[in-house]
């Protein structure tokens, strides 16, 4: 395949963002259709109408590309190229009334058997904020470069923790959140994966760590950490989710979160 060039993708990825964005705002105070909810899960209609709008926006662009997302996928699953897509990455926070959600599109390219994410885009239509990273470049937060933060202590960090809610992962979990509930400043279980990201890509969080997460959570996200001076700690798991810790590149040695990750 011709090699995709990132300005072009860079700009179709911020016009679907943005679009979903708009229709997550226009729908805030509108009723919501449910169409599936789980124990601790909600997936909406407005889930698939907003994946629906990016898959259109981004084929439009480039119709070689394939598309990997949340609500269900599209294209060659082997092609050079793919969009990892979360449309709405905070479902249950939108669904409540919490304004902390966000639209998250990465483009990866495939490296021998492996895909890597040269492009990120993160929006959050509440604050109207949006991230954009190149590989090698800086990531951006309304075209201003930012940075993580250069906190070295962890009694002075920020940590954001999530986890899903199986027996296991509880198990594993919950005493590190005691531990560091103890340690850091403060402890946050915001939400929105990509956000929590994009927060420590711009310095708002110093520490972000998932027991077991998905890659169209992270994909964006994670190479704005990356390219923010930052780190992302990420352990395959047979079932296709990842374990997860990004921090500034100060701090996950000493947060002794080792055994979470196993």
């Amino acid at each position: 395949m011709k090699k995709i060039p990132l300005n072009k993708s860079l700009a179709a990825a911020v016009k679907a963002a943005r679009a979903a964005g708009k229709i997550m705002r226009d729908n805030w105070y509108l009723p919501k259709r449910v169409n599936s909810a789980e124990a601790h899960d909600i997936k909406l209609e407005l889930d698939v109408r907003c994946q629906k709008l990016i898959t259109k926006i981004l084929h439009k662009a480039f119709p070689q590309i394939s598309l990997l997302g949340e609500e269900g996928d599209s294209g060659d699953a082997k092609s050079e190229y793919r969009w990892v897509v979360d449309p709405i990455d905070g479902t249950v926070n939108y669904f409540y009334g919490m304004p902390h959600a966000a639209v998250s599109i990465a483009l990866q390219r495939r490296a021998g058997k492996i895909y890597k994410t040269i492009l990120g885009v993160i929006y959050d239509p509440f604050t109207d904020e949006l991230w954009t990273a190149t590989i090698g470049g800086k990531t951006k937060l309304n075209g201003r470069i930012v940075r993580c933060s250069d906190r070295a202590r962890v009694g002075d960090s920020l940590v954001a923790i999530g986890f899903s809610k199986s027996k296991e992962n509880l198990e594993k979990s919950l005493p590190h959140l005691n531990r560091l509930a103890r340690r850091a400043k403060k402890i946050r279980i915001m939400g929105s994966a990509a956000l929590e990201l994009a927060y420590v890509a711009c310095g708002r969080l110093d520490v972000y760590v998932e027991r077991t997460i998905n890659l169209w959570d992270i994909a964006a996200g994670g190479l704005m950490v990356e390219c923010s001076g930052g780190e992302m700690f990420l352990k395959d798991l047979p079932d296709g989710r990842l374990r997860m810790c990004a921090d500034n590149g100060l701090l996950r040695r000493k947060l002794q979160v080792g055994s979470l990750l196993k």
